[in-house]
């Protein structure tokens, strides 16, 4: 399986860095987001640090900004997106949350 990357953003700035990769995902924040005396953290879970985050399941910050019931399975079908691609489906719905952080395809934000 292919690398996939997500650029996160917290009000409007670049944060970091979401990747799935085998045999699960890593978050980690921009140097020059972090070197930003504003930067805040993008979650409680996930305080502002130089190291990475890595997680076999996907982190449960970004599981929380999916869709859930019947809003998730009428996203998927319309999208055709299977249920279970957290990563794709958070690439699909993340681009305008509610609240602060904001999910994008990597090629959409170079």
């Amino acid at each position: 399986m292919a690398e996939k990357h997500a650029a996160v953003f917290c009000k409007g700035k670049r944060a970091g860095l979401l990747i799935k990769k085998e045999p699960g995902y890593e978050f980690v924040y921009d140097q020059a987001y972090l070197a930003d005396p504003e930067a805040a953290p993008i979650s409680l879970t996930m305080p502002l640090r130089a190291e990475k985050y890595e997680s076999r399941a996907f982190f449960p910050f970004f599981d929380g900004m999916l869709p859930e019931g019947w809003l998730l399975d009428l996203t998927c079908m319309a999208a055709k997106i299977d249920k279970n691609d957290k990563f794709r489906l958070l690439l699909h719905t993340g681009q305008d949350p509610i609240g602060a952080v904001s999910v994008r395809p990597l090629e959409d934000t170079e």
